[in-house]
Order: structure tokens, then sequence, then C-alpha cells
């Protein structure tokens, strides 16, 4: 029997995304947005009408946000990109990491503040090339500033309502870290929030009472703690990798969970059909009113 603690996915998109991640929710234009990070693609679904619409990025895209003059900045593997949804078109707005050429960048979120937060990660999973940074738009162009560094595979980041706790994943580590934010985007006393095992954290999202939400990857499910760390009941996905939720609807109250089929093995496909779909389920707390990157 499906409770409130345990509500039940249906699959509103059978796209069998290799890597499908990042989905955020555009309060503008009330659709969701999502990528497929290795079919190099970022994806519209307007639930109202059902219309479905995919653009193929320049590079591989690890998360895309909404910016407040209706065009989307992406982080795309070597940068941060606008695209505009009406022509199609990307123009790159920030070189990130041309040091790196191993690395790419992979999920960001954007605070109450207008600053967005992401991390890199090293493509071949295996070097501790990646970093945490912050990106905010100034009068002269963009001020980046590198928070944090050692990472193989970063996920998140994700902010808490009161806007004073930011949560980052070392992803094969299994942790969930959380840092004190302050006002002025300075983050400090890094320390273990949660530690997630069978399977890795993945991507990270907090409503609006400050539960910590977490696609486990490898674990065909979702972790939910509490701000204090408190684990509560994870709720089941048809999917292996469960990569990362989203809050959207006019209430906030649909849950949009993104999957993926890559490293999943054939016997578990055969279990599994829908897995790398996008997923959707009813919840009782709604989450946080989205934010867009300022346009200028």
């Amino acid at each position: 029997m499906n409770t409130p603690a345990m509500p039940h996915p249906s699959c509103v998109w059978d796209i069998k995304a290799q890597l499908g991640e990042g989905p955020v929710w555009s309060t503008r234009e009330q659709v969701l947005y999502f990528v497929d990070i290795v079919g190099q693609t970022i994806h519209r679904l307007d639930p109202a009408s059902g219309a479905r619409t995919s653009w193929q990025a320049p590079a591989r895209p690890g998360f895309v946000v909404p910016a407040s003059d209706g065009t989307l900045v992406c982080g795309l593997k070597d940068g941060l990109y606008r695209l505009d949804p009406r022509t199609g078109a990307f123009d790159r707005m920030l070189a990130v990491e041309p040091e790196h050429p191993g690395n790419r960048i992979n999920d960001g979120c954007v605070d109450s503040k207008g600053r967005l937060w992401f991390g890199t990660m090293d493509d071949g999973e295996g070097t501790p090339s990646g970093a945490l940074y912050s990106v905010t738009r100034q009068a002269h162009g963009f001020n980046i500033l590198r928070h944090d560094e050692g990472y193989v595979v970063t996920n998140g980041p994700g902010i808490s309502p009161d806007g004073t706790r930011l949560y980052h994943n070392h992803s094969p580590a299994g942790l969930i870290y959380v840092f004190d934010l302050a006002a002025d985007g300075s983050l400090s006393n890094r320390r273990i929030f949660a530690r997630v095992k069978d399977g890795y954290p993945d991507g990270v999202v907090v409503d609006s009472m400050g539960t910590l939400w977490v696609g486990v990857w490898n674990g065909g499910r979702i972790e939910r703690f509490h701000p204090d760390g408190t684990r509560l009941e994870p709720i089941a996905m048809p999917a292996l990798n469960v990569t990362k939720v989203a809050f959207g609807g006019a209430d906030l109250r649909t849950l949009y969970v993104t999957t993926a089929r890559k490293n999943t093995p054939d016997d578990m496909l055969a279990r599994y059909p829908q897995a790398g779909s996008l997923f959707s389920l009813r919840v009782d707390v709604p989450g946080q009113e989205p934010h867009a990157f300022p346009a200028s």
C-alpha cells in the first residue's frame, strides 16, 4: 500500500536517457528542463500540453538553469553557455577550467541571491581534479570563485531554505558534505552531513522544510534526510541509477526524477525496462521556489 512516505512514481517520458540529469522547474514557463549528459541533449517537458522539445548541445551538458530573460544557462563540458530556446542557438558566456581539459562541469543550481553554484569533475571518474564553484553576474561580466577542491565526481549543490547551508557531494566516497553559507557567498566549516551506502549519492535538492532529497546511483532509490541528518524512509524507483529530483508544478508538489541507463547491466535493464526515463510523483511538502540566474 502506498503512503505519503512511500509515493508511487509514474513514467512521464520514456526517453531512455543514457545519463538523464539536472531536472529543474521553470516558474516562468511552467515547464521542466533536464539533460542527457552522454546523449549531449537538453530536453523540455510541458506537463500541461505534453509537448516535448529537445536541443542538441555542442558539448556534454551537466546542468541547465533558467535565466531571468527567458533564456537558459547551460553548464557544458568546457564552460557556461547561453541557450536561447526560441532559436536553439548556444553562445559561450564563460570558460571554466581550461587548464583541466579532462574535466567537465556536472551538477548546478541557483540560490536566492542569484548566485550560480556548480561542480566540476574528472570525465574519466578517476582523478580528484574536480572543484566547487560559484558564479555571480557583475557590471563588468562574471565573477567566478573556486570554493573547494579534491573531488573525483561532484554532485549537488543544494541550498537550505534559509540560505545558510550548502550541501555538496563527493559521490564516489559516498559522502554528503554540508558547508556554512554566509550572506556574501563564502563557504566555511565543511563537514560530513551524511553517508550513503548501497549506492552513491548523486544530485541533491532541498525542499521548503529543509529536507534533503538525494538520488542514489546504483541504488534504485531516493534518500531523504532531515536537516539534523536523520535519515527518512527511502523511496524506491523503477531504475537502478537514480540521478536527481526537482520540485515542479504550480504548487511545487510534483516531484520529477531523472534516471540513467549508463552502466546498467543487461539483467537489470530487463528488470527495469524504463531505466533512463523521467518519472514523477506527488509529495506532501512542496519544494522551494526556483531561482533564475540574472540575465543582466
